[in-house]
Parts: C-alpha cells; sequence; structure tokens
C-alpha cells in the first residue's frame, strides 16, 4: 500500500546509493548524517533485508539495494518530468500528440499550419516516432497511428485510408515497358524497393495479388524502414516501390512517381487513426485536433481518389492483411509499432 511506504526515506537512500556516501547525500539533503543514517536503518527494518555493505569508506548497495533503487530512481524522474511539465503549462495549454516519422514529415507538417493558426494560444508539441504512447507513464494527449491493431478500450477515430500500388518514376516505367507490357512481367525485372515496416509489403502482395508464382528473392537489396526513403529512392530511378499514394503524393502529384500500371488494382484501407483514452476527449483542444485532423483527411482522399480515377486506376478496399488469416484474432495489449511511416 502507499501509505506504508516511506517516501522520505526512500529519497535519503537514492541520494546515499547515487552519491556514495552518506556525508554527501547529507549535504545535497541540507541535513545532518544522523537523519540519513536513521532513515537508511528504518528502510532496512521495513523491507527486512540489508541495503548497504561498506567497501573502503563508500557504500555499495546489496543487490536488493540496487533493486530498490533502480525502481526508485526511474519513479524520482518519472516525477520530476510531470513536475517539469506542470510548471511549464501551469494554465495546461500545451497539447501534445504522438506521429509516426514519415506521416507527420510528408503529411501533418505541411497541414498543421492551418490548426495553429485556428489555436494560437496553445503550445503545441509533437513527437514524430514509431513508439505508441504508453499513455499511463508518459504525458501524451493522443497518438496519430498508423496500422490496424490497437489496444482495447482505447477511444479511437479513423482519420484517413491509406492507398497503396506499385509506383516507379516515368523513366524506369519507360524501360520496363521496354522490356514487357505485362505488368506482373515488369516486376520480376525489377528492382523492388522493400518498406520494410509497411502493413502491405511485396512479399504478402505478390502473394495476395499478383495472381501468378513470382520468382521474386525473399530478400531484397533495398529495404529500408522509413517510406520516406523508399518513396525518395523510387523517384531517383532506382526501383519499384509498393508504397502508400498518402505519403507520396507530392511526388505522384508532380509526376516524378507514377503508377507502374492502371491494369493493377490499388489497395484502400484504414490506416491512419487517432487514439488516446476515453478520458482525454474530455479536453476541448483534443477533440478540435480531432475533428480538425478528420475534416483533412476527408478532403485529402477525395484528391486521391480524383487521382486515381484520372489514371485510369481501380481501387479494392481491403480490411488489410490480418483479414484472410494472417491474424489469431486476438488484439495485443499493446500493439508493435508497424510504422515506417
Amino acid at each position: 500500500m502507499l501509505k506504508d511506504i516511506n517516501f522520505n526515506g526512500l529519497r535519503y537512500f537514492e541520494a546515499v546509493v547515487r552519491l556514495g556516501k552518506v556525508s554527501q547525500a547529507a549535504d545535497e539533503l541540507q541535513v545532518t548524517t544522523s537523519a540519513v543514517s536513521q532513515q537508511i536503518r528504518l528502510l532496512e527494518q521495513q523491507f527486512g533485508v540489508l541495503l548497504f555493505r561498506r567497501r573502503n569508506r563508500r557504500l555499495i548497495p546489496t543487490e536488493e539495494g540496487e533493486r530498490l533503487y533502480n525502481a526508485t530512481s526511474k519513479a524520482f524522474r518519472l516525477m520530476t518530468d510531470v513536475q517539469s511539465a506542470i510548471v511549464r503549462q501551469p494554465q495546461g495549454r500545451q497539447f501534445i500528440m504522438r506521429v509516426s516519422p514519415s506521416f507527420g514529415v510528408r503529411w501533418l507538417g505541411p497541414r498543421i499550419k492551418s490548426f495553429l493558426d485556428q489555436n494560437p494560444n496553445w503550445a503545441v508539441r509533437v513527437d514524430a516516432t514509431p513508439d505508441f504512447s504508453d499513455f499511463e507513464t508518459e504525458i501524451v494527449d493522443l497518438d496519430l497511428r498508423y496500422g490496424q491493431e490497437t489496444a482495447s478500450g482505447f477511444h479511437e477515430v479513423l482519420v484517413m485510408q491509406d492507398f497503396v500500388m506499385p509506383m516507379c518514376s516515368p523513366s524506369l516505367l519507360g524501360k520496363l515497358r521496354e522490356i514487357s507490357d505485362d505488368p506482373m512481367e515488369q516486376i520480376r525485372n525489377a528492382q523492388l524497393i522493400d518498406s520494410a515496416k509497411s502493413v502491405f509489403r511485396w512479399d504478402l502482395w505478390l502473394n495476395r495479388f499478383s495472381g501468378q508464382s513470382l520468382s521474386i528473392p525473399p530478400l531484397y537489396q533495398l529495404r529500408f524502414d522509413r517510406s520516406s526513403m523508399a518513396i525518395q529512392l523510387a523517384a531517383d530511378g532506382a526501383g519499384v516501390a509498393l508504397e502508400s499514394v498518402v505519403l507520396a503524393w507530392r511526388e505522384l502529384s508532380e509526376g516524378r512517381l507514377v503508377p507502374l500500371s492502371s491494369q493493377i488494382d490499388v489497395i484502400a484501407y484504414p490506416a491512419y487513426r487517432v487514439v488516446c483514452p476515453p478520458r482525454h476527449t474530455n479536453r476541448r483542444i483534443v477533440r478540435l485536433f480531432t475533428e480538425w485532423v478528420v475534416e483533412q483527411g476527408l478532403e485529402h482522399m477525395t484528391e486521391i481518389r480524383a487521382f486515381l480515377k484520372a489514371n485510369g486506376c481501380h481501387v479494392v478496399h481491403e480490411d488489410g492483411p490480418a483479414s484472410e488469416g494472417g491474424s489469431d484474432g486476438e488484439k495485443p495489449a499493446r500493439p508493435e509499432a508497424q510504422d515506417p511511416q
């Protein structure tokens, strides 16, 4: 029980372990050495073990002392971080989100100024990382996540579908068409650029959508864990990328990337969503951002569909790779970050 924990003793104990001497801990804490020694004795009595052994006039923590120190120092760091955040924003006017890296740079970055203009009195912090937030221990308002699996008990709002298709530079497409008019034969003869953490990867896509067995090596010479790198390399003419139309929109709209073939279906699936604990929806800024980002997502999907229609591409809607026996149906308590994005 928390009421049984000697927090003052833990503070003294942490200082002694960190500094190695009772006298130095007493100086830092501005108390007497006897007060520090007394608190250490009380802790040892409470836990029923020795927390220190003496060596060359220094106090060395025992195995039990090390375990207690690791837990105590971690808890103190977390409390310090919380205190800093509260002091830094005494009126609670800070909004913190976590977003996957490529999506943050390529999609959210060019659009977020309109949200900032609408909410000028808020300090907005965006952490671009593939790691999902631990809302119980981290100060984060919401995640803008890529992928499908999320933990149960969270508030989720779908922001946007993703659209996945093979794409390459116009110059490379011209070379591939000299080899064959068959897009699958073109893929066979192309350098494939693999996005290692995407929901749809080349091996899965080839198994499900090629309609034939292609002699494609299981390991790729060009493999990246960030979609931004795969898209850039494809635009430079290095190979064919199976990539997100959402993330490659700038290159596609400028003509630096083109669909490999209108004969190949474009896969659309629910990919980007706002995720947070239900209690966070009580914050007005969370509701405002969610409304804004959903509106932005709808506008972009309209643009994408118009682009695909103009290029003669047919869109098929999927639930995702797990929809056809790829999953045992159980959702993980804490999902693995899929995002290259």
